[in-house]
């Protein structure tokens, strides 16, 4: 099967029933942009454009780059919204990264707005009494998951830096629909249905989410004066009171009084600090994929999948052969397994980055690749430190709930950012009208492995280990695509996969984002079509059919703009 007609069946499938569910107010005046998506064709523009996860966030961007503004300041809209009508993803209580392309200067700048684990944690924060893990639920749902959120000042820093349209305007649409409400989406009715049980542990989060006792329906009208509330004092006061005001008293009282009590006090919230840190860029024939790195392991492990596979002709093998799969998925293992062992917070753990990503050593692994069959075993590789450590290899135990946001302004900046609270609702807890993250049980549950340090391991102060991938990639110092994903460690293959798709096979981002998935990330091949399945599995694959909910919105900058939205998932790409 062509990969244009799987594209535009995967968009068949999903995109009518969204369209109609959603409701005619809600996509008022945005019918083009999901016919585009419905019939697998990218959304085109001349002079800006905004990918996102719902219409009414891509809305608020969209008329806030129409008026003049930056791509920062339409993110603080799209955030503003996506928070409202998308809690279940990210949000005032999570955290992001950000990569920013600056159309006057021609540099990347990334900016780390993660979550931080409370100074009083210690190696053993996430285990039982006994010293043996918690499970990853027990962990989760409670205060003992929540790191301090980072969305709130990324977004004042983001603006700072690059906006230029009034900061208290920019929230506008957000406080109207949350004080007026907004149509809940079958995928956020879905999601709450799905999570019934644990959002009813913490009073505030049932009553919003399970109104007398039932789960919210797609459809209904949903206020939320408390988040308006929120808003209105980010609006007028900045991120501060998030972090030393009333609305952090609010977030720990939330915390302390959680089944499962959080160790975060007044100091980790007030010390919090927006870093911003080199950008990693991977060469791939001759472009220049730039992401997030440390505490992400995005950008690294993407840029080495790419690396991986550059001594390979994936043009001439194309989208429907098996043996591409084989190489892509065998390539991601050895990124899977040099990501487990070394990559973790740099404030933190010595990471070697330059060295993960040196054009011998990657030439080396990839020559574990010159076979006709699975490679058997994907073990860490040996890069090179600026000095030596010894660490143990990771487990993982996500299950994520993230969102993606790519804009392109008439500047010619460029933003690709991704935001989570890492669960589907987080820890569960709500305070001030929005989720808490669950991010601190992205670090490993474990300390230690057969007496060797975890890199991943809890420390007061320290960040968890991201997958997201946030990322720009740029041909001869120009901005070509801005593309990310959520997907827990997914993102790295939604991401990685989507840009040779792009790049190698000339897909445009449309039909790269459409385009089935195939993952294989430890050894099960994960797939949403069957047409390679007997293929793979000659070849030693084990395969499994399921569907893989991505949200990848991107943006291709040419002639035109063009932009694609994930058929998975209810967002649009707008432009203008």
């Amino acid at each position: 099967m062509g990969s244009a007609v799987m594209a535009q069946e995967a968009a068949d499938a999903v995109a009518p029933e969204t369209a109609t569910a959603l409701g005619g107010a809600m996509v008022a005046g945005l019918e083009a942009q999901f016919q585009a998506k419905q019939v697998g064709q990218p959304v085109e523009a001349e002079n800006w454009m905004v990918a996102a996860a719902h219409p009414l966030a891509v809305q608020a961007g969209g008329r806030v780059l129409a008026a003049g503004g930056t791509a920062a300041d339409a993110m603080v809209a799209v955030q503003a919204v996506l928070g409202l009508v998308e809690p279940q993803s990210s949000g005032l209580g999570g955290g992001a990264f950000l990569v920013w392309y600056d159309s006057e200067s021609g540099e990347i700048t990334t900016l780390d707005a993660r979550e931080t684990a409370p100074l009083a944690a210690t190696p053993r924060m996430l285990q039982r009494e006994d010293g043996e893990p918690y499970k990853f639920f027990e962990a989760v749902v409670g205060g003992l998951s929540v790191g301090v959120p980072g969305t709130p000042l990324l977004m004042e820093t983001a603006h700072q830096k690059w906006g230029k349209v009034q900061w208290q305007t920019l929230f506008d649409e957000a406080i109207r629909l949350s004080e007026s409400g907004f149509a809940v989406s079958p995928r956020m009715a879905q999601s709450v249905t799905r999570d019934a049980a644990r959002l009813a542990v913490h009073p505030e989060t049932a009553a919003y989410f399970l109104p007398d006792g039932q789960p919210l329906q797609a459809g209904q009208l949903l206020k939320n004066p408390d988040y308006g509330n929120s808003l209105r004092v980010l609006a007028a006061q900045g991120a501060a009171p998030f972090y030393t005001g009333q609305i952090a008293k609010d977030i720990l009282s939330a915390i302390r009084t959680a089944p499962r009590p959080g160790w975060l006090a007044e100091m980790d919230l007030a010390l919090y600090q927006v870093k911003e840190r080199p950008a990693v860029c991977a060469d791939y024939r001759g472009y220049d994929v730039c992401g997030m790195g440390p505490p992400s392991s995005g950008a690294l492990a993407v840029g080495q999948i790419l690396g991986l596979l550059s001594p390979f002709d994936m043009t001439g093998l194309g989208p429907d052969n098996p043996h591409t799969w084989r190489l892509i998925g065998d390539a991601t293992r050895l990124a899977f397994a040099d990501r487990g062992r070394y990559v973790a917070d740099t404030d933190f753990v010595p990471v070697p980055v330059q060295g993960m990503l040196q054009r011998s050593y990657l030439n080396d692994r990839s020559e574990l690749l010159r076979r006709e069959d699975k490679l058997p075993e994907a073990s860490p590789g040996t890069p090179t430190f600026d000095h030596g450590h010894l660490r143990a290899d990771d487990e993982e135990r996500t299950a994520p709930s993230t969102t993606h946001v790519s804009i392109v302004d008439s500047y010619g900046n460029v933003l690709s950012m991704t935001a989570s609270i890492e669960n589907a609702f987080g820890s569960r807890l709500m305070a001030g009208g929005f989720l808490l993250n669950n991010q601190l049980t992205d670090f490993s549950f474990r300390s230690h492995r057969g007496g060797i340090p975890i890199a991943n391991r809890v420390e007061p102060g320290k960040r968890p280990r991201s997958s997201m991938a946030p990322t720009i990639v740029l041909d001869n110092g120009a901005p070509v695509l801005a593309i990310g994903s959520p997907g827990g460690s997914r993102i790295i293959s939604y991401v990685a996969n989507a840009i040779i798709a792009h790049l190698d096979w000339g897909l445009d981002v449309q039909q790269a984002v459409s385009l089935p998935h195939r993952i294989n990330r430890f050894g099960l091949y994960d797939i949403e079509a069957e047409d390679l399945a007997p293929g793979l599995e000659a070849m030693g694959f084990e395969t499994k059919l399921r569907a893989l909910n991505s949200g990848i919105h991107a943006i291709s900058i040419g002639e035109t703009l063009q932009g694609g939205a994930d058929p998975r998932r209810e967002g649009l790409a707008l432009g203008g």
